[in-house]
Order: C-alpha cells, then structure tokens, then sequence
C-alpha cells in the first residue's frame, strides 16, 4: 500500500515546491536583516529563523496531508461548517483586537500564534464553494437555488475583509470565485448573467457610496495615497511613489545577473517592505533577470501543475478544489508582480511561498499539500482500475 501511495505522488510538484522556498528562505534572510535591526531592533536573522520554522510546520502539515490526509474529508459538511465558523470567529476578532499596519487591521494575536484570518478563509471560501457547486449540479444554471446561498457567504466575508480594510484580500477572494464559478460547469447565458448581475450590483454599491459622502471612510489617505503614487510614482517620489520608485531602482540596477546575493542596496531602508510585499525587487536586484525568471517559472510551473491535476482528475469535487486552489496561488502572484512593477496599485498582497509571512506560507503549504493529495488518489484510483481490468480480462480468457 505504501508502495503505491508513494509511486502516485506528484514529485515534479514536491521538488519546485521545495526549491521554491528554499529560494525564499534565502531572500527573506537577505531583504531583511538590515530592516530587521533598523527598524525592528532585533538580530540579523529574526524574520529567517521565524520563516524556517513557519517552513518546517508548513511541509509538515504538506507531506501529512500529501500522503495521508484524503482530500475528499474537506466535503464532510462538518468539516466545511468548521472552517468557515473558524474563519468567521477570526474575521470578527481582528476587527476588534486586531494589529493595524498599514491602515489595515489584518493580523490577530492568539497567544504565541500571530494569524492572518485572510488565509484561512481563502482555503475555508475554496472548500465550501467547491463542495456546494459540486452537490448543485443538477441544477447548477438556477441562479437563486445554487448561487445565491453560497455567494452569500462569500459577499459576508468579503464585508469583514473590506472592514479592515484589505482590499487586496477581496480581490484575491473575488478572483478565486469567478474562477470556481465559471468553471462550475454553468452555461454560457448563465455565466452572462452573472457577469451582469456582479457589473449592476458593483455600480450600484459605488453609487451609494459616492452619494453618501463614505468615499473618504473607505478610501484612506494611506490607500488614496497609494492609488495616486501608483497613476505617477514620480510626481512625489520622496512620498507617495517612493515605495514604486525604490522598487523601479531595484529591478533596474539587476540587469541580467544581477548585483549578487546580499549586495542589494534598495533593502537598506529604501524599501520599506522588502522582506514581504517587494521581495520580489530584491531578487531583481541581487539575482537579476535570470533569478527572476526562475522563480516565475517555479510559480508557473506549481500553478500549472494544479490546473493539470484539476484537468486529470476523474471527481468534480477535487477537480474544483483544485483549481481553486491553484487560482488563488496564480492570481496572488500576479496581484504582487502587478504591484511591484507598477501594473497594479499597490495592495499590500505578497509573493506565495518566497515573501516572509508565517500564516500565508503555512496556508499555502498545507492547502499544496491537498493539491498533491488529489493528484496521488485520482493516480491510485486509475491504477487500481487498470489493475482490476487486467485481472478481469485474464480471467475471461
């Protein structure tokens, strides 16, 4: 049995998945132990050693779940309920005891554990909408009977994201939706519909909140202050646009190989986030054109790889989970690349499996870890059923 277990893992998926945060291990110690004594006041490699052991538990819940957790446990309603209840409790406790950096209320500390709840109902919105989608299926083109309710969920906790506010979380969340939706196997005229129901309901929220006079509650200056860096980081680049401008220096003076691990010079107080929001700037800067091609493709490849494990598998319900989970790691990293190269506006999103965060790399682990394991049971079930047709056929003749 364990034969089997082990000759059906995804090992291509392991192995970028490993190097992957081996690289970002490397960059975090790198991009932060200058700002770890000058603005935090703590050793040289406080944030390394915090990432390695959110690393060790990360891989750990990954080969736990990878090899020995069955996916199809996170369709018990129970387990659903769980999550997203966890996941509500948490929402609501960041608004009230929540840390705020950056504007935002987003992290929450429990004791030693410093979370982010945003993590958890990411994984906790995949599960139940891939769950949801899968048991509607007969009747998955009646809007009110299988959209409504589980939308509805999802429109609450995006209220309690946009209350701390973290806009770049609702993005996140909203990106994955669409995709879980469109992909829920609805027609086209449905998928008409719902684009134009989410255009009317979004223009019509606007408009209340222009006509109300709330635009400067939920655009702060900090946030407003990033929209107009983001439009002309060069018209103020000692304020508004100095974290674009820094991060323009950064992936400029990389060239192609770069300055060399460690020599950056944008980590030493230019780059206010360069352990987590920027880190993707500084390996521009140190490992070059060719260190930044390397960990897209890395990113590409584990996005890619998920998509082909939604593709290939035979049950609907890790197909969806599937591909929610790999959306989510793809247009994460597309939201921070935007931001870092100018693209986008800047969201305080960061780079999956290479930024420092304790609570995103643990999540994004253990929710690969459920991508790995629907690849290695959809493997053991085709197996199995080609062994069972050989047996079948031999016996016949």
């Amino acid at each position: 049995m364990l034969k089997n277990i082990l000759k059906s893992q995804d090992y291509k998926l392991i192995i970028s998945l490993v190097v992957l945060c081996l690289i970002g291990l490397v960059m975090v110690y790198s991009s932060s132990m200058i700002t770890a004594i000058t603005r935090y006041h703590v050793p040289t490699d406080y944030f390394y050693k915090k990432q390695m052991g959110a690393l060790i538990l990360g891989f750990f819940l990954f080969f736990a779940t990878a090899f020995f957790v069955p996916y199809k446990i996170f369709k018990e309603k129970a387990v659903i309920i769980f999550i997203l209840v966890v996941s509500f409790i948490l929402l609501g406790l960041v608004l009230i005891l929540g840390h705020t950096a950056g504007g935002a209320k987003s992290w929450i500390t429990l004791g030693p554990l410093r979370i982010q709840p945003l993590e958890i109902a990411k994984l906790a919105v995949i599960v139940y909408l891939a769950s949801a989608f899968t048991k509607k299926q007969e009747y998955i083109n009646q809007l009110t009977r299988a959209f409504i309710p589980p939308i509805s969920i999802v429109v609450l906790i995006c209220f309690l994201l946009a209350a701390q506010p973290d806009y770049g979380g609702v993005l996140l969340m909203l990106g994955t939706v669409a995709a879980l939706v469109f992909c829920s196997g609805i027609s086209v005229k449905t998928g008409f519909k719902i684009f134009f129901i989410t255009l009317i309901g979004t223009g019509l929220m606007v408009f209340v909140i222009w006509v109300t006079g709330k635009v400067d509650k939920i655009l702060s200056p900090t946030r407003l202050g990033r929209f107009t860096g983001f439009i002309d980081p060069f018209a103020d680049p000692d304020g508004k646009g100095y974290q674009l401008v820094n991060s323009y220096l950064a992936i400029g003076s990389g060239g192609l190989g770069g300055e060399g691990l460690g020599q950056g010079v944008q980590k030493f107080g230019y780059l206010p986030e360069s352990h987590t929001d920027f880190i993707m700037a500084v390996i521009s800067e140190e490992l070059g054109f060719a260190g930044v091609i390397v960990v897209l493709g890395l990113l590409f490849f584990i996005v890619l790889q998920g998509l082909l494990i939604a593709k290939r598998c035979s049950d609907p319900f890790g197909s969806l989970l599937a591909i929610g989970i790999s959306t989510m790691i793809g247009i994460q990293s597309f939201v921070n690349l935007g931001a870092v190269s100018g693209i986008l506006p800047i969201t305080g999103v960061t780079l999956p499996f290479v930024s420092y965060g304790g609570s995103s790399i643990t999540l994004l682990l253990f929710s690969t870890g459920v991508l790995a394991n629907i690849s290695m049971v959809d493997k053991f079930k085709k197996k199995y059923k080609q062994n069972n047709a050989k047996s079948t056929h031999l016996e016949s003749v």
